[in-house]
């Protein structure tokens, strides 16, 4: 499946890395890794990547924004307690906290919580970011280190 994205070069790219931020069980790490072994220009890469998973992570933050718990459980497929558990460990941090949201099985449960919490969108969306990038840059070295 993986190697669909890849044959579509920067939009497979996007389109990965955006699913990837979403809830659903998706990985854009090796779509990302497989472009730069194919040549493609490693910063293009990187900003693509971490614009699309930025936007996937912000419409996370909206359908927590949304506060229909009910919905979250039924569609989503996430649990009310996870999301209760993150909003309690995210009180009092802010946030700021969005830029945890680039890890794996944590990150789109924080965006719903700081959605649901009603953060505030604006540092939101640049700590959500910043994280984003650092993670895709990082990335970046690292296989650019093994290649």
């Amino acid at each position: 499946m993986l190697d669909g994205f890849v044959e579509y070069g920067y939009i497979g790219l996007f389109l990965a890395s955006f699913l990837a931020a979403t809830i659903l069980p998706f990985g854009s790490e090796f779509v990302f890794a497989g472009l730069l072994a194919m040549g493609m220009n490693a910063w293009g890469c990187v900003i693509v990547a971490s614009v699309g998973n930025w936007l996937g992570g912000m419409t996370n933050y909206y359908l927590g924004r949304l506060g229909k718990i009910e919905w979250i459980e039924k569609y989503l497929k996430v649990d009310r307690g996870k999301i209760e558990k993150m909003q309690q460990w995210l009180e009092g941090k802010g946030a700021i906290m969005a830029f945890f949201s680039f890890m794996p099985v944590v990150g789109d449960i924080i965006a719903l919580a700081l959605g649901y919490m009603r953060a505030n969108v604006y540092i939101v969306n640049v700590a959500m970011f910043s994280g984003k990038l650092l993670r895709y840059i990082l990335i970046m070295y690292g296989v650019s280190w093994i290649i």
